[in-house]
């Protein structure tokens, strides 16, 4: 899909050029976040991940995540809304046979070295906007959005086009930060951390967990969770000071210089640790719903 016929209301389209400059020039980068290219944070789980291995709690992420798809044994096509490097699509083809795995993203880096990555194995990646697909409706069995419905302010666009394209029946799962209160009530710390990690991240805004429940019932989601899941993804963010060091040490050893985009993504992480320590204003939490099937 060529981006120059993309509605222009589903980003406003300063954030939409800028988040495409940002994954084109940055995606490589999350190589040393995970090997995986697994761009979102992990989750830490008792007994089934170690919290000094990154990758590790990346892919619990994955998998709790896949795990409340209730992916049956049949075919089953899934899409996942703002796929990155497509590391969620691959562990999930990894885990059950008859999946076939859809992902868009608008980053031409992500669609070509993403797809390189799944090598045509029930997979693709398409250049779309994740608020206005070409897909029919009725087109998938369940989607997922990790971190990514962010990049557009968590807006009412983004839970309409999902539950356009899910069968009746099928399920959606996000799994991002938002906001415990509105913005206007964030104290002063919080709004400053607030502000900077929506400039380097590309993000238009966060919503509130409250507002994007009420949504989904306004659309006719039903079997809507919210699950505080903040303490289970700090492990994975306490990583981020370490990785911004090794990240910049490399670079300085290769004598390699830092792109722009790179320091936006390092800035944004840092500010995305400092939003995380004001743990009354902002929480991250996996939100899953069923498409009504009446």
């Amino acid at each position: 899909m060529n981006t120059q016929a993309l509605p222009i209301n589903s980003y406003s389209e300063k954030n939409k050029i800028e988040m495409i400059d940002f994954y084109n020039e940055a995606s490589e980068d999350y190589e040393f976040w995970s090997q995986d290219f697994n761009m979102h944070f992990g989750y830490y789980a008792p007994f089934k991940t170690n919290p000094f291995k990154r990758d590790s709690m990346l892919n619990q992420m994955n998998a709790q995540v896949i795990k409340r798809l209730q992916i049956k044994d049949e075919k089953h096509r899934l899409i996942d809304l703002g796929c990155g490097m497509g590391g969620t699509m691959r562990y999930a083809l990894k885990q059950h046979q008859n999946l076939i795995t859809y992902g868009v993203t608008l980053s031409d880096f992500q669609v070509k070295h993403g797809n390189d990555l799944l090598q045509g194995k029930n997979g693709i990646i398409l250049k779309e906007n994740y608020n206005h697909t070409s897909f029919q409706s009725h087109s998938f069995d369940s989607a997922v959005a990790i971190e990514s419905f962010c990049h557009s302010g968590h807006g009412v666009k983004s839970l309409k086009e999902a539950y356009r394209i899910l069968k009746p029946g099928g399920t959606l799962v996000i799994a991002d930060a938002f906001l415990k209160k509105e913005q206007s009530e964030l104290c002063k710390g919080a709004h400053y951390a607030y502000n900077r990690l929506c400039n380097h991240w590309s993000l238009e805004k966060l919503e509130t967990h409250t507002f994007i429940k009420q949504k989904l019932h306004d659309l006719g989601f039903i079997n809507i969770k919210i699950e505080d899941t903040s303490h289970s993804v700090a492990p994975s963010v306490l990583h981020v000071p370490f990785a911004i060091t090794g990240f910049i040490l490399k670079k300085l050893l290769s004598f390699k210089s830092i792109k722009r985009e790179s320091l936006h993504n390092l800035k944004g992480s840092f500010f995305a640790l400092l939003t995380g320590l004001h743990i009354k204003s902002f929480g991250y939490y996996i939100i899953s719903a069923t498409k009504n099937e009446g």
